[in-house]
Order: C-alpha cells, then structure tokens, then sequence
C-alpha cells in the first residue's frame, strides 16, 4: 500500500461523520488532510426556542505525510498541532470538549527514541478553567512500509481507524 491508497482509505472510513478538506493550512503548515466533526446537544423545556443548557464537542483530524520521522520533524509538526488550538478550536459558554488528532504518516519505522517520544506525549488545556471546555491531543504514527502504528495514550482510542488494512 502507498501513501495515497492509505489517505484514500482513511477519507472513506471519515466521510460520513467528517468534513474533509485536503491540502489544508493552518498558520502557514500545510497537512494532507484535515477533517471536523461538531456534535451539539441541547436541552430545552417546551419549545427548542427555550434551551437550558447545550453541549458541544468538537473532533479535528489533520493527517500529515513524511518520507521518514527524524526529531525535528516531529518537534515542528507537535508545535504546529499546538498552535493550531487557538486558530481552530472555538471555545465558548457552549463548548465542552475537542479532540485534535494528529496523524503522522511514514515509509519505515524511526529510531526508538521518536516512538517513545509519541508513547510519552500528553497535552491537555482548559478554557477558563475547565468552564468553557477543554481540548486535548491525540498523537498518532502510521509506518506504511512497516504496518507498524504507534500512538500516545489518548489516541489508542481511535487506532484502529488509522492502522493499515
């Protein structure tokens, strides 16, 4: 399987939640794919004009690909997952959570010392100290020559949509 087999894969398994943009840039770093999901829930008493409260919560993904994962590249692409927060993630009196799923794609396998790195790699931020949400990040390596998948504690969530097939 190549690259483009696997993002083709990866869009089919998401299109029917997701809203999907390729080529998608955010503070000037360019990703392969980007999805959103938005779920809001509301409550409401009588009419849906009187809502008591409502809920929303919010799903990013933004795939990237590489030829091969060194440091520097998985220090540059933590960086820009960060800084994509502010531009990306709304928070308000609504907002109660948003996950951002970043998915690093290679040819082989990197050194030990990158796996650790993503095994090890937490990021957690609340908004207003919780009471306008939160968004934490999920960190993902896909190996393709490899059929290897390595992913931080949040991401063992979603690896099985991301693994190879």
């Amino acid at each position: 399987m190549d690259y483009r087999e696997y993002l083709d894969n990866i869009e089919k398994k998401l299109k029917s939640y997701f809203d999907i943009t390729k080529g998608y840039k955010i503070n000037g770093y360019e990703y392969d794919l980007f999805a959103e999901y938005h779920l809001r829930t509301e409550r409401y008493i009588l009419s849906k004009k009187a809502v008591v409260y409502a809920m929303e919560n919010n799903e990013y993904c933004l795939i990237k690909y590489f030829k091969s994962v060194d440091s520097n590249i998985l220090n540059t692409y933590l960086d820009s997952l960060i800084k994509s927060i502010d531009v990306i993630v709304k928070p308000d009196e609504d907002h109660m959570s948003s996950i951002i799923t970043g998915v690093l794609v290679s040819e082989y396998k990197p050194d030990s010392n990158i796996i650790d790195t993503i095994k090890k790699f937490k990021y957690h931020k609340g908004f207003a100290f919780g009471f306008k949400g939160w968004v934490d990040i999920r960190l993902i390596l896909v190996t393709i020559g490899d059929n290897y998948i390595v992913t931080n504690k949040k991401g063992k969530e979603v690896s099985k949509v991301y693994s190879i097939q």
